[in-house]
């Protein structure tokens, strides 16, 4: 398994794993997914093969701040170090940044904890209307 900048060629496969672990709310048609990719600075994929089985999309200024939008891995490859991978490239990608996340899914705290991510005292959001 490998870790590698995704390529124009990934994205349907990007876009149908995302689809596939929940996360179609957020990601609109293939060309919408498209243009959520083109806006942002890191797009990771991992491989098994050819195959795509995860993906981390994040924006960041590559000095001080950074936001890690996505990290999926499908479900049959979790526990192996992935997710891991993703996360850590992600953040070499900007070394002396803050990165924040959201972490709402389930295990997802747990799971950013371990990589030295911790709550916010300071952060704040507004949520999107739709």
């Amino acid at each position: 398994m490998s870790v590698r900048d995704l390529l124009d060629q990934d994205i349907p496969q990007v876009h149908a794993l995302l689809v596939a672990h929940g996360w179609s709310h957020r990601l609109g048609t293939l060309s919408q997914f498209e243009a959520l990719v083109a806006a942002s600075q890191c797009n990771l994929v991992a491989l098994h093969g050819d195959e795509v089985v995860g993906y981390a999309r994040a924006m960041t200024d590559g000095l001080s701040n950074g936001y890690l939008s996505m990290l999926v891995v499908a479900t049959a490859f979790r526990g192996q170090g992935l997710g891991r991978a993703l996360v850590q490239q992600t953040l070499a990608k900007a070394p002396a940044a803050t990165w924040v996340l959201r972490a709402g899914r389930p295990g997802a705290s747990e799971f950013f904890a371990r990589m030295g991510f911790a709550p916010s005292a300071i952060a704040m959001e507004r949520t999107r209307s739709t």
